[in-house]
């Protein structure tokens, strides 16, 4: 038996798509037929494609930056070759090879089972809520005129974009879409004959909102409430606008749900509504995110304050990162080097991923036992510094 872990050619992409499809149940090999294969890194046992695996070349939102990220995708071993070690054995050449060529320093994905990433350094960056709510309860606390006007929007690509980027700027984890993943994403036609609808909210002529959903057929509950609503993407520049998006869906009485699957955790509807139990939130796993390279990593944010950081990182899959770092930043300028000083806190690079997106700070870390600390006075600093404008979310499927 011979292992030979590369990438796939031209001619292989049909089998890569069969493999994926086969191990990844429930999803088409026609998925994946947007996948090239030069961003492909596959597992070969005698010459026959075992396991697949390829990373999308994106640019992330990163504090207020523009951060180029691997967006990991199609992962799946068939069957019969499983408890092998193939995909540890890629992965690990995954993150070698981002290492030498200095293209990415973080791989990004969303899991299928989160349980398989975290033995490889990869840690949970966000935490997706969703909603089901009937119109009925969209109903606020505190009452406030709204100014603008909602309107349609039809063949009004341009503006979706200039509002979403407007959206995204000072985020984390928020993607930079192409036109490619608008079409297959946000924008794609509805499943089973439903209705794809924009509506876009305006103050004197200027928008600012939007929000992209679907209307179907509801089958299954009482006989006068027959649509569902589902939410694609819901973008506000002001709290009006938001205000005003919730109440457009309000009126509808013949809907019987309204869904919201991929909801930031710090959305503030549950803090606006007169109930908010009636939306019945359930929460879950969001983004993954393994730094791959530390010393390049973590320059590319923006921090919330002036400061320096000393710290310890323990990694023994990605051993350039195994070591002991000092940060220094003015907030917008930022240096990463190794260091001989002892260090404030000891962490492995799974905790220092859930710093890095403002998924939890180095106090919440050390309360968890994520993170051992030396120096208990400098948690604060660490929190300032590390503090993100807003929770980590990433509102689109790779």
């Amino acid at each position: 038996m011979t292992l030979e872990i590369r990438a796939t050619e031209q001619r292989e992409m049909k089998e890569f798509g069969r493999v994926a499809s086969i191990a990844l149940v429930g999803f088409p090999a026609e998925v994946f037929e947007a996948v090239r294969p030069e961003w492909t890194l596959c597992a070969f046992e005698d010459g026959r494609l075992a396991t697949s695996y390829a990373a999308w070349p994106f640019t992330m939102r990163f504090n207020g930056e523009g951060v180029p990220v691997a967006a990991v995708t199609a992962v799946g071993t068939l069957p019969i070759y499983r408890r092998r070690g193939y995909l540890r054995k890629t992965i690990a050449t995954h993150f070698k090879l981002m290492h030498e060529r200095g293209e990415q320093a973080l791989a990004v994905l969303i899991a299928s089972l989160v349980a398989i990433y975290q033995r490889y350094g990869y840690a949970v960056v966000s935490t997706r809520k969703s909603y089901t709510v009937e119109p009925r309860f969209l109903e606020f606390a505190e009452g406030q005129p709204v100014p603008g006007n909602l309107r349609e929007a039809t063949d009004e690509f341009g503006l979706l974009v200039e509002l979403y980027r407007r959206f995204r700027a000072e985020r984390t984890g928020y993607m930079h879409r192409g036109r490619a993943m608008w079409d297959a994403g946000v924008l794609s036609p509805s499943p089973g004959g439903g209705q794809l609808a924009t509506i876009v909210y305006e103050e004197a002529g200027e928008p600012l909102g939007y929000v992209i959903y679907t209307a179907e057929p509801q089958p299954g509950i009482r006989q006068e409430l027959v649509h569902r609503i589902t939410i694609r993407d819901l973008v506000w520049l002001t709290p009006a606008a938001y205000r005003a998006i919730w109440e457009y869906f309000g009126p509808m009485d013949v809907v019987g749900n309204i869904i919201w699957e991929r909801v930031p955790s710090d959305d503030p509807l549950p803090h606006l509504l007169v109930e908010p139990r009636r939306l019945h939130i359930t929460s879950s796993d969001g983004l993954l995110a393994r730094i791959v390279d530390v010393e390049r990593a973590l320059p590319m944010r923006r921090y919330s304050a002036e400061g320096s950081l000393t710290f310890e990182v323990l990694d023994d899959m990605c051993p350039w990162n195994h070591s002991r770092w000092k940060l220094d930043t003015s907030g917008t300028e930022t240096s990463v080097g190794s260091t001989r000083n002892e260090p404030e806190v000891v962490m492995p690079v799974s905790t220092l991923a859930m710093l890095m997106f403002g998924q939890i700070s180095a106090s919440e870390a050390w309360r968890m036992g994520r993170l051992d600390v030396l120096d208990h006075s400098k948690l604060s600093k660490w929190d300032a510094v590390m503090h993100t404008t807003y929770r980590p979310f990433c509102p689109d499927i790779f």
